[in-house]
């Protein structure tokens, strides 16, 4: 069905932070999936994985004990610091567990708590429950009733989500940087005092991090920057390198609310995708990605806002680890095309954004040749 505006190219391989089409034409890939190719194209390590387990089990149901899954979720638990974890296919499904879990939570407690605040420009998912959360109406046109329970609230404005807190809110959902509305970030600060907030009025916090974990900001986990926890957590995109995985982690407390049929998945946590994300977090440890995400985060923003310098069409450079924008005041289209052209991939993050998504293994001459490629766009068009 047409629910994608596809660019004109057909890409039929990868190799490490490049891509191939079917002419033969290379490309820088500063994409990697919308944050999903954690260690970019055709990893060995990755690779070897899939083909060892693919030749053992690729799938069984989650009726029979998985040991894969079992040691994914107790990295994950250790990683986190949160003691349970529910495996799914996608972050929006991940999202969906989610708020059904608080709403459970609540429930159990003969609570009559439901409601969930989000902050406007942000993104959860295309589910019916996903969209009426992300606080940008665009996604839900044509597709009420919507369900109930949802209320948004500007990012960074704590005065506003605390007049929105009342008796019926069980939740606040946020994204620690929020990618797909802008490449706005969640200050560290706002994020204590929400923490804070949430603590005061018994209330839990969710913090959708679908396309900020794993690495994704150069800590493993955004939240540790503002140094708090969640109640609840979301991961999905990079956790499995370009396998389809997403996972929901909760405290023991909140967790005890999903007994045997409250929740599930059939492809949730199988054998290979449980293998790819075991595999994504030894090569992220192996490779010291983290210091390499950090380093090269420096770099890019770096020389981004020296071409802001160069063209006042760049106002802002902003973002965390390799997950960086450069505002325009212009449209992003021309650009993206440009930097196409001259092989380089890039994507919005709404109209007037450039987002930048490498992999975290993305060398420091990678984001020089990605940084020519773009001034020469630039140059085309602005000039």
């Amino acid at each position: 069905m047409n629910t994608y505006t596809r660019y004109p190219v057909q890409l039929i391989r990868g190799k490490g932070c490049r891509v191939w089409d079917d002419t033969g034409k290379e490309y820088l890939d500063f994409i990697s999936g919308i944050a999903v190719n954690t260690l970019g194209y055709a990893h060995p390590a990755l690779s070897k994985a899939l083909c060892e387990q693919a030749k053992t089990m690729l799938h069984c149901s989650n009726l029979f004990h998985i040991p894969a899954q079992q040691q994914l979720a107790a990295r994950l638990a250790a990683l986190s610091g949160l003691g349970k974890v529910f495996f799914c296919n996608s972050g929006a499904e991940a999202n969906e567990a989610a708020i059904k879990l608080a709403r459970k939570y609540f429930y159990d407690k003969h609570s009559s708590k439901r409601n969930i605040i989000t902050a406007t420009k942000s993104f959860h998912g295309r589910t019916l429950n996903t969209l009426t959360a992300t606080g940008q109406d665009k996604v839900k046109v044509g597709f009420d009733p919507l369900p109930p329970g949802f209320l948004h609230v500007p990012l960074n404005d704590i005065a506003a989500l605390e007049a929105a807190i009342n008796e019926q809110t069980a939740a606040v959902l946020l994204e620690p940087l929020q990618g797909e509305g802008g490449v706005n970030i969640a200050h560290a600060d706002y994020l204590k005092q929400v923490r804070a907030l949430c603590d005061r009025h018994g209330i839990l916090l969710l913090l959708d991090e679908v396309q900020t974990g794993v690495g994704r900001c150069g800590s493993m986990f955004a939240y540790e920057q503002a140094e708090i926890r969640p109640d609840i957590l979301t991961l999905a995109k990079g956790l499995g390198g370009g396998i389809p995985i997403g996972a929901m982690l909760a405290n023991d407390k909140v967790a005890a609310s999903f007994g045997p049929g409250t929740h599930g998945s059939t492809f949730g946590g199988n054998p290979l995708s449980c293998t790819a994300a075991l595999t994504v977090l030894d090569v992220i440890e192996n490779e010291n990605l983290l210091e390499n995400c950090r380093l090269r985060s420096i770099q890019l923003m770096q020389g981004l806002e020296k071409l802001r310098l160069e063209y006042p069409a760049i106002c802002e450079v902003r973002g965390a680890g390799l997950l960086v924008g450069a505002a325009l005041n212009t449209q992003a289209a021309d650009i993206i095309t440009a930097c196409r052209e001259l092989g380089l991939l890039i994507l919005p993050a709404g109209p007037q954004v450039l987002r930048f998504l490498p992999p975290l293994n993305v060398s420091a001459s990678e984001v020089n040749e990605a940084l020519d490629k773009l001034s020469a766009a630039c140059k085309g068009v602005f000039t």
